[in-house]
């Protein structure tokens, strides 16, 4: 549980708006988080800024338009396209509104330096399964990876049923009453037997509607509508 929600903090750069998943949204390849108060009031000590603002890049994945950038891992985010950055969710929404292979500029802190940095990137695609995933998120869970079988099975039998790794408190999936655990039956109106088939129904979905899920628990099949998730202001 403590993992699932730890992958929720620290989500990829994409999109939380309305399209649907399978829209080309823009994507940097990296890991962020929000600031700390300490981080946050030692940032306006140093910088002499009115309050600290940013995020911090956990990580810069291979082969992303944030490697070839030349962003870093501890890099702090404070404007893109000289807007400031407050928090992740400015962050994700920016990038995630770009259009793929457009350049933008970002300003960074980096510790080494003493001022602010500008890094040019150029915005790629995201990936279809970081685009499912996140539409699994904003609507307030995570799917775990399939679970593998007691020693001794058989291979082709391996892999588990698709399944709720994790919820995140007062969001959508929890109003619905989906639980940690729940086995995803239907997603969106589409059975799914694999975690592929669930992230191509995910794919499908828009985040201005709600989401139907149809989930085992016990023996007992449990249909949910997880309300669409709050649009951002």
């Amino acid at each position: 549980m403590r993992k699932g929600l730890a992958f929720l903090a620290l989500l990829l750069v994409v999109i939380t708006q309305a399209p649907p998943a399978s829209a080309a949204w823009g994507w940097l390849g990296v890991r962020i988080r929000d600031l700390s108060e300490q981080e946050m009031e030692d940032i306006s000590q140093k910088h002499g800024l009115r309050e600290g603002f940013g995020v911090v890049i956990v990580e810069v994945m291979k082969e992303t338009p944030a490697e070839a950038s030349g962003l870093r891992s501890g890099d702090l985010v404070v404007a893109f396209r000289d807007r400031p950055v407050v928090d992740t969710r400015t962050l994700q929404r920016l990038v995630a509104s770009t259009p793929a292979g457009e350049v933008v500029l970002l300003t960074v802190f980096r510790r080494e330096d003493d001022g602010r940095r500008r890094v040019t990137v150029r915005v790629g695609a995201m990936p279809d399964t970081v685009a499912a995933d996140r539409v699994a998120a904003e609507f307030g869970f995570l799917v775990r990876e399939p679970d593998t079988q007691a020693e001794g099975a058989s291979a082709h039998l391996s892999a588990g049923p698709p399944a709720v790794g994790a919820v995140v408190a007062r969001s959508p999936a929890e109003a619905a009453g989906l639980r940690v655990g729940d086995v995803l039956i239907e997603v969106n109106g589409r059975p799914v037997l694999t975690l592929a088939a669930v992230r191509e129904a995910l794919l499908a979905a828009a985040l201005d509607r709600p989401l139907p899920l149809v989930v085992r628990r016990d023996s007992e099949r449990v249909p949910l509508a997880l309300k669409a998730p709050a649009p951002n202001r």
